[in-house]
């Protein structure tokens, strides 16, 4: 009789033994698959936070952080296509003639479809080159915060209905290399919230709402891009006279603005990035060799010089105070030629020289 209830004991003791081991086991199982997700590019970490190089990361000791770069998966790498992206120029009336004119002879000409102008008031010649390209806002000329916020909320708003993936804003003194952009949009995902740019400041900027706040902003000076999902996002703030309204919240001008609604409104982050460059800084201490790889650059005056990128080209600095001409050679085809007639005009054909015209270099 205790030798019977001893296997009764044994055996109750072995059943409790396997349900354990069952139970561990398949909650093993449960935590297999409910982390899986952080390595298949399925988590929801920022993608920011896998993006950012160690030299792009600017600002105060709090924000920087040496950062490994992760490899980037498949769907982020695919190819970008420039009509995905929808390019946005703010301009004035006043610089039609001299500032836009080179932007249209340079850059836009190898992306006019992707382009669109925003001005203030209407310019028939400008019409009749650059079509329904061009958006005469009927903002006011002037240099001030509501105007050049009236013509950000056009730029954001014509983005918003073209349905396309990716909005990027100029200023018509930026030279754009879209080769350069599309590689460096593609390492992103415009399903994500991405706000890139370039910093004016070595800080975040303070503003008063109805408390102090600090954020970064990139300048438009530089040029930025915005996702879609992101500018979705930015809408209530962003869209219409909504803008305008922000803007004046915080006594701010328009990219101060963007910085604003991205960072305080959303709790987003500015994606700090070297390859954008505006006036505000010496271009001539780019290296020459990295010219290519820049997204943006930019010419003006600064400390009480012309500030221009140091590169060498058939046309002086008097012709072609920009640089930008010399520039745009090196980004064509080896099978375009450069073209000028006996009034020094300039202009772009195929492989041969045209009629009327002497060929005195090739594009390389």
């Amino acid at each position: 009789m205790r030798w019977h209830l001893l296997r009764c004991l044994s055996g109750a003791a072995l059943l409790l033994v396997t349900m354990a081991f069952l139970s561990m086991k398949h909650h093993g199982t449960q935590e297999v698959v409910r982390y899986q997700g952080v390595g298949d590019g399925t988590s929801d970490i920022p993608e920011h936070q896998a993006k950012m190089a160690p030299a792009d990361v600017l600002g105060d000791s709090s924000r920087r952080q040496e950062l490994k770069e992760p490899p980037v998966s498949s769907s982020v790498r695919r190819g970008l296509e420039l009509g995905e992206v929808f390019i946005a120029v703010k301009t004035t009336k006043r610089f039609h003639q001299t500032r836009l004119e080179l932007l249209l002879d340079t850059w836009i000409s190898k992306a006019k479809q992707q382009t669109y102008i925003f001005t203030d008031e209407a310019d028939e010649a400008l019409q009749k080159r650059m079509g329904d390209h061009v958006v005469f806002t009927n903002c006011s000329a002037e240099h001030s915060h509501p105007a050049l916020s009236c013509k950000m909320a056009a730029e954001f708003d014509a983005f918003l209905a073209s349905g396309l993936s990716w909005f990027c804003h100029l200023d018509d003194d930026n030279y754009l290399n879209p080769q350069a952009l599309l590689k460096l949009l593609s390492s992103y995902s415009p399903a994500r919230d991405v706000y890139i740019g370039k910093p004016s400041l070595n800080r975040p900027i303070q503003a008063s709402e109805t408390m102090s706040v600090r954020f970064w902003f990139a300048t438009g000076g530089a040029g930025f891009c915005i996702s879609r999902r992101l500018a979705v996002k930015m809408a209530p703030w962003a869209s219409g006279s909504n803008f305008l309204s922000t803007s004046e919240l915080i006594r701010l001008p328009d990219d101060c603005t963007v910085g604003y609604i991205v960072e305080c409104k959303l709790g987003g982050r500015l994606l700090p990035n070297t390859l954008f460059h505006s006036h505000l800084e010496n271009l001539q201490l780019i290296p020459r060799p990295q010219l290519p790889q820049q997204v943006t650059l930019s010419y003006g005056v600064f400390e009480k010089k012309l500030n221009t990128v140091e590169l060498a080209g058939p046309f002086s600095q008097h012709d072609d105070p920009s640089r930008w001409v010399p520039e745009s050679l090196a980004r064509l085809a080896c099978s375009q030629s450069l073209l000028w007639n006996q009034g020094g005009n300039r202009a772009w054909a195929g492989a041969g020289c045209c009629s009327g015209v002497r060929c005195v270099g090739r594009a390389v």
